[in-house]
């Protein structure tokens, strides 16, 4: 992005879109306006919560916009429209909603799109989660010239990203950052009309889905390899968990953080469990001290969790006042 002066409207919600907009205000390019989602109540009081792009955006004094879902085409005929914004650009990260067709035609260059998968693999609202979950070894971000259907755009811009071992508040940062260096390189060059933009195959796009609580009880017939990418996909949300009785009674049992404990490492480190023989979530005492859990295939170790109402701990500390979970089934 090497003109300063480009007038552009930000469009975001989430974290990604934070790490996205400060970015590019570090570099000097301040949105004329910053569009996101409406406060919501939030927590046991019922509290209206600002989204964290408005939060980020008031740090910095940049104007803020927050429509209504239903009064976006409203909103946009008396706002983004109006002469004194004349916006040559929109730009658009994880804000949440699909723009009309009458939002996407204000900008003069169009509504580029900071997506964080290699589409069209991945289209939809949990790319991140899911690229962890299916134990892909590389994803990436994608620049697209957004249009009305989800996702579906062609594409201005890609780069590809290294998987290792990063939980989703990790990856999502690191794919933020590549997404807004990759943006700030690809806006002078579709600007200047040296960029073709390519027509996604849409025969080759999956599509992602929205998590929810339920998503996050663990099935201890997976494999712990499984589970634990499960634990990593879901943090923080919508977390990952177990169950065991406490006094006779079932209480759910979080899981934060945990590695795998292979087989043929498993039988001759501790001969005395008999690991094979275990059934999926049997529980068990490893010598260092932590939390076993057989899987399907392989055992997890578990090294942080957190039961529920309480602060997060080492499976030492809980088991200071939980004996009883040795040798009982999750």
């Amino acid at each position: 992005m090497e003109n300063r002066e480009m007038k552009f409207v930000f469009f975001g919600t989430s974290e990604f879109g934070v790490v996205v907009l400060e970015k590019l205000v570090q570099a000097g390019y301040k949105p004329v306006l910053v569009v996101t989602t409406p406060d919501k109540p939030a927590g046991r009081n019922l509290k209206l919560i600002s989204p964290p792009v408005k939060i980020l955006a008031e740090q910095y004094s940049l104007p803020v916009a927050q429509p209504e879902k239903l009064g976006l085409a409203k909103f946009d005929l008396q706002n983004l429209a109006k002469p004194s914004l004349e916006p040559d650009l929109f730009v658009v990260a994880s804000y949440g909603e699909i723009l009309p067709r009458e939002v996407l035609d204000i900008p003069k260059k169009g509504t580029l799109n900071v997506h964080p998968s290699l589409l069209p693999q991945y289209r939809g609202p949990s790319p991140v989660h899911t690229a962890i979950l299916n134990g892909d070894r590389n994803t990436g971000v994608t620049i697209m010239l957004l249009d009305e259907k989800m996702d579906h755009g062609p594409i201005l811009a890609q780069q590809e990203f290294p998987i290792s071992n990063e939980t989703f508040p990790l990856l999502r940062d690191k794919l933020a950052e590549l997404g807004a260096d990759l943006l700030m390189k690809t806006i002078p060059a579709w600007v200047a009309g040296s960029i073709k933009a390519v027509v996604q195959d849409d025969s080759k796009a999956t599509y992602t889905k929205i998590f929810a609580k339920e998503d996050g009880k663990i099935d201890w017939n997976k494999s712990a390899e499984e589970v634990e990418r499960q634990i990593r996909a879901f943090t923080p949300w919508p977390g990952t968990f177990t169950s065991f009785k406490v006094e006779n009674q079932k209480s759910n049992l979080k899981i934060l953080r945990a590695s795998v404990l292979p087989q043929n490492l498993a039988k001759p480190s501790y001969p005395q469990i008999g690991l094979a023989k275990f059934a999926p979530g049997a529980v068990f005492l490893t010598p260092e001290g932590k939390l076993g859990i057989q899987c399907g295939e392989d055992a997890l170790v578990i090294e942080e969790l957190q039961l529920e109402g309480k602060k997060p701990m080492s499976s030492k500390e809980f088991l200071l006042g939980h004996k009883t979970i040795i040798d009982s089934i999750c």
